[in-house]
C-alpha cells in the first residue's frame, strides 16, 4: 500500500476522523426536529456538563471565527476593549469578525514570549486603561488562547493568575480553545481545571482541528450569562436548520474520550 505523505502545513489539512463521518451519516439517515431541537444537541450539552463538572450552556456553530466573535459579542459592548496577545487568532486571522460582531469594540494587543500574555503586563495595561473615563473605550474582556498560536500552552495556574487580574478590573475572561484538547493532553489537567476553575467565563471549544469536519461549540460556564447568545447566533447565520449534522460531530467527538485521545 502506498504511503500518503504527512502534510504538516496546518492542523486544518486533515480530513475528518472516520467516527465523525459515521456519526454524520447516522444523523442524516432519518428525520429530526430542526434548529437544535434534536437528541444530538441535547446530548452535547449533557456531555459537556459532565466533562466540565458543572451545568453549562452550550451552542454549536460551524467555525472557530464564529465561535470567538459571537462569544465576545455576547460579553463586550460596542465601546469595549478586548485585551489579547498580539498574535492571537482574533487579531491576525479573523478578518475583523470580533470587531464587526461586537459592533465596534477594540482589540488591545499585548506582547509576550511564545504567544503567551504575562499577568504583570496585563495588570500594567489595565492600570492606565481609563476605566470610567468617558473619552476612552472601556476595558471589557480578556481573551486568551490555549494552546496558543505558537504551539505553547498555559498551565492552569497561569490562566488563574491572568483571570484574577482581569476579574479584579471587571473584565470577562474568554478562552479561544480551538486547540484546548491539545493543551489538556499536554498538561494532564482536567477540562474543569483548564477553564472555569481557573477563572474562564466563556469558552470557544474547537473540534474541527481535532478530527471533526466542521464543528465548534461556545460554552458558558454560567448559563445565566448566555441569554442573548441564541439571538446573536441566529442573526449571524449560525443557527443551522439541520443542526444535528453539526451536533452529531461534537457528540461523537466527546464520546469515549475521543477528543482527548485524538489530541
Amino acid at each position: 500500500m502506498a504511503r500518503i505523505p504527512l502534510n504538516l502545513a496546518s492542523d486544518n489539512v486533515t480530513g475528518p476522523a472516520p467516527e465523525i463521518v459515521e456519526a454524520i451519516v447516522a444523523a442524516a439517515s432519518g428525520p429530526a426536529m430542526p434548529y437544535g431541537n434534536d437528541p444530538w444537541t441535547d446530548r452535547v450539552r449533557d456531555r459537556l456538563s459532565a466533562l466540565f463538572e458543572r451545568e453549562v450552556a452550550a451552542f454549536p456553530v460551524a467555525t472557530g471565527s464564529a465561535a470567538n466573535a459571537l462569544a465576545l459579542a455576547s460579553v463586550v459592548p460596542s465601546w469595549g476593549v478586548v485585551y489579547c496577545h498580539r498574535h492571537a487568532h482574533i487579531e491576525e486571522d479573523e478578518c475583523a469578525a470580533p470587531e464587526f460582531f461586537t459592533g465596534g469594540a477594540k482589540l488591545a494587543l499585548l506582547d509576550g514570549a511564545d504567544g503567551r500574555i504575562r499577568a504583570d503586563d496585563l495588570a500594567a495595561r489595565l492600570a492606565v486603561a481609563g476605566a470610567g473615563v468617558v473619552h476612552h473605550a472601556q476595558p471589557a474582556a480578556l481573551s486568551l488562547t490555549n494552546a496558543t498560536e505558537a504551539g505553547t500552552v498555559y498551565a492552569p495556574s497561569a490562566v488563574a493568575e491572568l483571570a484574577d487580574v482581569a476579574h479584579r478590573h471587571g473584565l470577562t475572561v474568554h478562552l479561544d480553545g480551538a486547540r484546548l484538547a491539545n493543551a489538556i493532553a499536554r498538561t494532564g489537567c482536567t477540562p474543569a481545571e483548564a477553564t472555569w476553575k481557573a477563572g474562564i467565563d466563556v469558552l470557544s471549544l474547537g473540534a474541527t482541528k481535532n478530527g471533526a469536519l466542521a464543528a465548534e461549540v461556545v460554552v458558558f460556564f454560567d448559563p445565566q450569562r448566555a441569554g442573548e447568545f441564541e439571538f446573536r447566533r441566529k442573526r449571524a447565520g449560525h443557527l443551522f436548520s439541520k443542526m444535528r449534522l453539526i451536533s452529531s460531530q461534537l457528540d461523537a467527538w466527546l464520546a469515549e474520550d475521543r477528543w482527548l485521545n485524538w489530541a
